[in-house]
């Protein structure tokens, strides 16, 4: 039976996760299709929004704001990736942006998993 995360293992794994959200807001923002799409500037937006949001609590050791923090923004995150889901047909059918939008949901699912725990 697997036991409970600590505050410190669940901040430990939301970094990592984040790892992959950076990744992705990276990609999305030096694209050639950003510089044509208000839409997709407001994903990589609010995707940094939500890490630089975290990096206080980061820098400051402090694994109960950490993860206050990413709960109360975790609406923006989540809001990111459903306009990133809904717009990124349009964008580009390219392979590099459907993965780019399967591992922002699979980031975003797990990060929603440990600030809803």
């Amino acid at each position: 039976m697997n036991q409970p995360m600590t505050d410190a293992e669940k901040v430990a794994r939301l970094d990592e996760l984040v790892s992959h959200i950076w990744m992705v807001r990276t990609f999305l923002k030096h694209s050639d299709e950003a510089e044509e799409d208000d839409e997709l500037r407001e994903v990589y937006r609010n995707l940094y929004d939500y890490m630089l949001a975290l990096g206080g609590p980061s820098v400051q050791n402090d694994d109960a704001a950490y993860l206050k923090m990413a709960k109360k923004k975790l609406k923006r995150l989540r809001g990111a990736m459903q306009l990133f889901e809904e717009i990124q047909p349009e964008i580009s059918s390219h392979t590099n942006f459907q993965m780019a939008l399967t591992s922002l949901k699979a980031a975003v699912r797990e990060v929603e998993a440990i600030v809803n725990e």
